[in-house]
C-alpha cells in the first residue's frame, strides 16, 4: 500500500514540474505567437540561454568568489562542491542563488531575445518562423560544441538550491516552480490587458494598420520577443538548477521539446489566451507523464505492432490536427482585452 501511494506521489510531483514548466514557456510563446504574431521557432534557445545564464554566468561568479581557477568543467564542479557546503548549513546562501540565478536569466533572456529578432524583424510570418529556426539552430549548435561556455556536450556542475533539505527535495523544489509560472502568470495577465497587449493584437491582424497609425512594428516585435525570452529563460534555469546540472545542451534542451510541444500547448489551450494555455500545458502534462508511466502496459494492452516510444508522439501529432480542424480556436476561445477604462464604461451601460 506504501509502494503505491508513493507511486502515486511521484506521478503527482512529476506532473505538477512539467506543468509549472510548460505554463512558464507557453505563456512566453503565447505572448509572441498568440498575441503578436510572431511564429517564434526558435523558443527552445530562450530556454537554453536560461540554462547558460546559471552555468556559464551564476558557475563563474561562484569561482571568482571562491578563488577557484583552472580548466572551466573542472573547476565549475569544485566551485558547486565548495557552494553546497555552505548551503547545507546556511539555507538563506541557497535562496539568494535561486533569485540571483532567475534574475540574470531573466535579463540575459532580454538582452538574448532583443538581439535575436534583429536581423529578421522586418520580414514577413512564413520567412520569419525559419528565419528564427535557423538562427536558433546555429547558436545551439555552437553551445552545444564549445564547452567553455557552458560545459556543452559535456555538462556543467551547478549548486544544489536546497542542499539544506534531506527528504522531500523534489516537492519543494516543484512548489518553487509553481510559484514562478504563478507570477509569470500575473506579470503577462497585466501586461497584457494593457494598451500594448491591444496593439499587440492589432499587430497580429494586420500589421498595414498598424503602421498607418504610426507605430513601429520592428520595435514593437524587439520589445515583445525581449519579454518573451526572459519570461521563457526562466524556465531553463529552474530546470538546470532542479537537475543540479546542464547536461549535454541538446539533450535536456532540444527544440521538440521546448518549442514544438509549447506551441501544441497554446493551441490545443487557446491562442491569446492564457487560462487557456494553463490548460493546454496542464492537459499535455498529464498525458505526457501518464503516458510515460504506462507506455508499455498500453502497448501490451492495445497490441500496438511498434515501439511503445514512439506512441506519445503519435497521439500529440493526432491531437493537433484534430485541434485545428474541429476547434481552432482551442479549449477556451480568446476574449477582447478588458481594461480598467472599459470596465468602468461597461458598468455605466448596464447601470
Amino acid at each position: 500500500m506504501e509502494e503505491v501511494a508513493k507511486m502515486g506521489w511521484e506521478i503527482v510531483t512529476t506532473i505538477l514540474f512539467w506543468f509549472g514548466l510548460y505554463a512558464i514557456v507557453s505563456i512566453s510563446l503565447n505572448l509572441e505567437y498568440g498575441y503578436a504574431g510572431i511564429p517564434n521557432f526558435g523558443r527552445c534557445l530562450a530556454v537554453i540561454v536560461g540554462a547558460v545564464a546559471v552555468g556559464g554566468i551564476v558557475v563563474r561568479i561562484l569561482m571568482f568568489a571562491f578563488h577557484v581557477s583552472g580548466q572551466f568543467l573542472i573547476a565549475s564542479g569544485q566551485a558547486s562542491s565548495i557552494a553546497n557546503g555552505i548551503i547545507s548549513h546556511n539555507p538563506l546562501f541557497g535562496i539568494c542563488l535561486l533569485i540571483i540565478s532567475l534574475l540574470i536569466a531573466f535579463l540575459l533572456g532580454m538582452v538574448v531575445g532583443a538581439v535575436f529578432i534583429l536581423p529578421s524583424a522586418k520580414l514577413s510570418e512564413d520567412y520569419l518562423a525559419i528565419t528564427l529556426l535557423a538562427i536558433s539552430e546555429v547558436v545551439v549548435q555552437i553551445l552545444y560544441y564549445n564547452t567553455d561556455i557552458a560545459g556543452g556536450y559535456y555538462g556543467v556542475a551547478i549548486p544544489d538550491i536546497l542542499n539544506f533539505i534531506s527528504s522531500g527535495k523534489d516537492a519543494v523544489f516543484v512548489a518553487i516552480i509553481l510559484v514562478v509560472a504563478l507570477f509569470v502568470f500575473i506579470f503577462a495577465e497585466r501586461l497584457l490587458n494593457t494598451p500594448f497587449g491591444r496593439i499587440l493584437r492589432a499587430m497580429r491582424e494586420n500589421e498595414n494598420v498598424v503602421k498607418a497609425f504610426g507605430r513601429n512594428i520592428m520595435l514593437l516585435r524587439v520589445k515583445t520577443v525581449a519579454i518573451g525570452s526572459g519570461i521563457a529563460a526562466l524556465a531553463g534555469a529552474l530546470y538546470a538548477l532542479y537537475t543540479a546540472n546542464v547536461v549535454g545542451i541538446l539533450n535536456l534542451y532540444s527544440r521538440v521539446y521546448w518549442t514544438f510541444l509549447p506551441f501544441l500547448m497554446i493551441i490545443l489551450g487557446g491562442l491569446s489566451n492564457n487560462r487557456g494555455v494553463l490548460a493546454g500545458a496542464f492537459v499535455f502534462a498529464l498525458t505526457k507523464v501518464l503516458l510515460d508511466t504506462y507506455k508499455f502496459e498500453i502497448k501490451t494492452y492495445l497490441h500496438i505492432p511498434f515501439s511503445a516510444t514512439w506512441l506519445g508522439y503519435i497521439l500529440f501529432g493526432a491531437v493537433t490536427l484534430l485541434i485545428l480542424y474541429y476547434r481552432p480556436e482551442g479549449l477556451i476561445k480568446e476574449k477582447p482585452i478588458t481594461t480598467k477604462p472599459i470596465k468602468e464604461r461597461t458598468k455605466m451601460k448596464e447601470g
